[in-house]
């Protein structure tokens, strides 16, 4: 024959493959420029790791900015919409408040996918507890549930930073719940890449005696400007109010229009 076969074990030259005495018409040369073969899994996802080791786990840049606010007339949520997978932006439009049950929300930073398991799954623990119990489950043990279940799973590379609110009968209340199992009452909180913009402006504005109007603008304004500032938020403000008789939905609002409009008050 025209072609020997390379000994077992090692891998054969393109050009040994198909030599040009065995070359069909029309393809006497193999062609100059070869694709590069793609990285295997393991090291691709060495790219990703800190760590650098046989156990890989994947640390994707993640970025939102959401916040929460207890006031005189209950609690105000708000968030942006960008939902971003490193620096490819997936969806603009992306609801990160989760309605638990018309009088519990949490919120999502951190991965998009843990934030929407664990709070469904909350979801259920705390549909459970009405039916057992004949009454609503308050916020404080809501939040702790879902403190106990990530605490089972910490260091696993889980990424969950959460708010639960809600009101009950002491009241509004506010949490904040981590992959770590942290759990933290506060009368305010903010999460994700945005929160150092997003703390800087309601640390300007905020007051506990705040009218409804006064709530709603700092909420708009702080988001706004964190989307401004930080590369990973953007798109909308989606607002919620938890009122005594339940949350309802303020609406969604453009960043770009909120920025303009508190740029054309600065004239």
């Amino acid at each position: 024959g025209c072609w020997e076969p390379p000994p077992r074990g090692v891998p054969a030259p393109f050009s040994a493959t198909f030599p040009a005495a065995c070359a069909p018409p029309g393809l006497e040369s193999p062609p100059h420029h070869l694709p590069l073969l793609p990285p295997q899994p393991a090291q691709f996802l060495q790219t990703f790791s800190a760590e650098g080791r046989d156990r890989v786990r994947i640390q994707l840049a993640h970025g939102t900015t959401t916040l929460a606010f207890k006031f005189q007339h209950g609690v105000v949520v708000a968030t942006d919409s960008r939902a971003s997978a490193g620096s490819y932006i997936a969806d603009l439009t992306y609801n990160k408040v989760i309605e638990i049950n018309p009088y519990l929300l949490g919120t999502m930073s951190g991965s998009a996918a843990d934030c929407q398991y664990w709070e469904r799954l909350l979801a259920k623990h705390c549909r459970l507890y009405a039916l057992r119990n004949k009454e609503r489950i308050s916020v404080s043990a809501a939040s702790k549930l879902l403190s106990n279940m990530l605490c089972e799973y910490r260091d696993m590379g889980l990424s969950v930073g959460s708010m639960i609110c809600g009101w009950d009968k002491k009241g509004p209340g506010l949490y904040y719940v981590d992959d770590k199992g942290m759990r933290l009452s506060g009368p305010m909180f903010s999460t994700g890449s945005g929160k150092p913009y997003a703390y800087g402006v309601m640390d300007s504005g905020y007051r506990p005696d705040l009218s409804v109007e006064e709530a709603y603008d700092l909420g708009r304004r702080a988001i706004s400007y964190a989307t401004h500032r930080d590369a990973y938020s953007g798109g909308v403000v989606n607002m919620y109010h938890m009122k005594e008789d339940g949350w309802i939905r303020v609406g969604r609002t453009d960043v770009s229009d909120l920025l303009h409009q508190y740029a054309d008050a600065k004239q």
